[in-house]
């Protein structure tokens, strides 16, 4: 789908950005909204990229002292605080290698590269909304000369038969974990461990793209290192879901790391100084990924009580997805303009000081008049109760009310 509530996906450079006025946004340029979110006394999530340059400095600097060594000299081109950032991430995902890379982007193509030359097949499996196929400009096509097919159109990942009987031969099957805009949906880990095996019987590699995988462990019932481990590499980012300034890491054998690297710098990777990223990438590991089970229990509960809420309110056709949530992220979907919803959602903000939606866009499916909105819980919605969000569902419909009547006079 496209952007929703603003999340890193907005707002970075190698991705789709909604900037001021575009779709959704309606009469409310970005600067007011982001105003609305930063004054919300409530809300279900905090977003790393609302707030101003010296907030983010003053987070980075917070904890720094417990995380590196700060009087040992910067990084040049690796080395010092991203080296051992490398080494956290392989210990966390019980990987053999890890490097470090400026952008997933640039790290997928790196490893996708790398396996079509090993495998001898340039063709990649992968599902049409998964973040290649949407967000990076044809890149795996126009920069690293690979082709990409679609075992299932369908809106989740792929089943072990649609691998299995796939008509075109692939030499690597790339899993989106969770498949985002498809509702940040997952398979049960049974059917991933068939999907995988599914994969190894053709003789294709597997390669997680695992941006949000940190997400993933309290669905699967499992641990990162039994997770990663069922993919030959995996990519997984830092900004997304451990609200790091940027940067994103690719674990694999030591071999396909090394040959990663190489191809890094070929693609403008090899960056001068990443100190500040790789600071905070640590420590987002340090503060969140403990936290998520807690996040996703928590957004299983607000899910919950938006669909009582919505059903209480009469308030006609709406979709919570998916119920429950596999992650601490999930959509919601009603009949109105994006530009109805997301000036109610900024206005609750403004008026209430309580923040439950952020920004709407046109649903990728259904009738035309549906619009979608992504929902995230983290460390600022713990303290919501199943009435408070009931409350702040009823705000938001009021002013949903008052927009559309405005919307439908002019």
């Amino acid at each position: 789908m496209a952007d929703t509530n603003e999340q890193p996906r907005d707002e970075t450079a190698d991705e789709t950005p909604v900037a001021d006025g575009a779709r959704g946004a309606g009469d409310f340029p970005r600067s007011r909204r982001i105003a609305a979110w930063q004054r919300a006394e409530r809300t279900l999530w905090r977003a790393p990229m609302d707030r101003s340059i010296g907030e983010q400095l003053a987070a980075l600097s917070a904890d720094a002292d417990t995380l590196t060594d700060l009087g040992q000299p910067v990084d040049i081109y690796g080395g010092g605080v991203v080296a051992e950032l490398e080494q956290r991430i392989a210990e966390v995902l019980g990987k053999e290698a890890v490097a470090f890379f400026p952008t997933g982007t640039m790290a997928q193509q790196a490893a996708l590269r790398s396996w079509a030359g090993r495998t001898g097949n340039p063709t990649v499996a992968l599902h049409p909304l998964a973040h290649p196929e949407r967000y990076e400009r044809d890149a795996l096509s126009v920069v690293s000369g690979l082709r990409t097919v679609h075992p299932t159109s369908e809106p989740r990942l792929p089943t072990a038969d649609e691998i299995r009987d796939f008509e075109e031969p692939f030499g690597t099957l790339m899993l989106e974990l969770p498949l985002r805009d498809a509702g940040y949906v997952l398979p049960s880990w049974e059917e991933l461990e068939a999907v995988v095996a599914a994969a190894r019987e053709r003789d294709a590699v597997v390669h997680f793209d695992g941006a949000r995988l940190w997400e993933c462990a309290t669905h699967f019932g499992r641990e990162l290192p039994e997770i990663a481990a069922l993919a030959d590499s995996v990519y997984v980012s830092f900004y997304k879901t451990l609200g790091g300034i940027s940067g994103a890491a690719l674990a694999g054998s030591a071999s396909l790391i090394e040959e990663a690297r190489a191809w890094r710098h070929r693609y403008g990777g090899q960056l001068f100084q990443q100190f500040p990223a790789a600071l905070s990438a640590l420590s987002g590991l340090a503060r969140e990924l403990p936290r998520l089970p807690s996040y996703v229990a928590q957004a299983r509960m607000v899910a919950g009580a938006l669909a009582e809420g919505f059903a209480e309110a009469g308030a006609g056709w709406f979709r919570v997805h998916p119920e429950p949530p596999h992650t601490h992220e999930f959509q919601v979907w009603l009949p109105f303009a994006p530009e109805v919803l997301t000036q109610a959602s900024v206005r609750l903000a403004e008026e209430t000081g309580t923040a439950l939606f952020r920004m709407w866009v046109p649903a990728d499916a259904g009738p035309p008049g549906i619009s979608c909105t992504e929902v995230t819980v983290t460390a600022a919605g713990l303290d919501w109760t199943a009435a408070d969000v009931r409350t702040a569902l009823g705000g938001f419909l009021e002013r949903v009310a008052e927009q559309d009547q405005l919307a439908r006079k002019r």
